[in-house]
């Protein structure tokens, strides 16, 4: 009975079947520690990719926030241009002799007297060139307001650059004005004398002046 159980089992190891079955349970171990490797690998490579996607997202954003003042630059230059050529069109005089006819037209609307005007020309440009004015108004102190405030709101583009009292008689009042307005370098009548200095930089003697 004994010696017949060995033989059972010695039989069974030997077997066929039973090392099929050995096999399927060592292809099964293998797949399944290949699958948990697989696993774990695969978690590592989602986590890179996630940390490749974010910093990814962290360069575009800091890229979108570097290009955001250029967007649209085509488009403001191009109203810019448009501003200034409109500018130009409306605001600076189109020949010398206006600039004159103007001012003196707005001097008899306000009623002061302009006793001198001189003109200098300030160093060329290449689109527009200066034209400083150093004039003499004498009236009450309303009419040389009134004249100053229409020379500012005038058409032409005229810029105050310094005033200074020279006299007072009566209710009458003597100012030295020097203003600037522009020309295109084209319309600048040859012969005007060069600006020694900028107007600003004159108001001291002409303060010294009044005194």
């Amino acid at each position: 009975m004994s010696d017949e159980r060995v033989i059972t089992w010695r039989e069974r190891l030997t077997a066929p079947l039973t090392w099929h079955y050995v096999g399927v349970t060592v292809l099964l171990a293998t797949a399944i520690g290949l699958a948990v490797r697989v696993g774990f690998d695969w978690a590592a490579i989602d986590s890179h990719a996630s940390d490749v996607l974010l910093e990814k997202q962290v360069q575009l954003r800091a890229l979108d926030i570097k290009t955001a003042p250029l967007r649209g630059l085509d488009k403001r230059v191009d109203a810019s241009r448009a501003e200034k050529d409109e500018f130009m069109e409306k605001r600076i005089s189109p020949d010398y002799s206006s600039i004159s006819a103007r001012v003196v037209s707005l001097g008899v609307a306000s009623g002061v007297r302009l006793t001198r005007l001189e003109y200098s020309q300030g160093a060329p440009g290449t689109e527009l060139t200066e034209i400083q004015m150093d004039a003499g108004i004498t009236g009450q102190y309303p009419q040389i307001m009134k004249f100053i405030n229409s020379l500012e709101r005038d058409k032409i583009f005229f810029l105050i650059r310094a005033m200074s009292l020279t006299g007072e008689q009566g209710g009458m009042v003597s100012l030295r004005l020097r203003l600037s307005t522009w020309l295109r370098p084209a319309d600048v009548p040859s012969g005007l004398p060069a600006a020694t200095a900028p107007a600003a930089a004159q108001e001291q003697p002409a303060a010294k002046e009044g005194e």
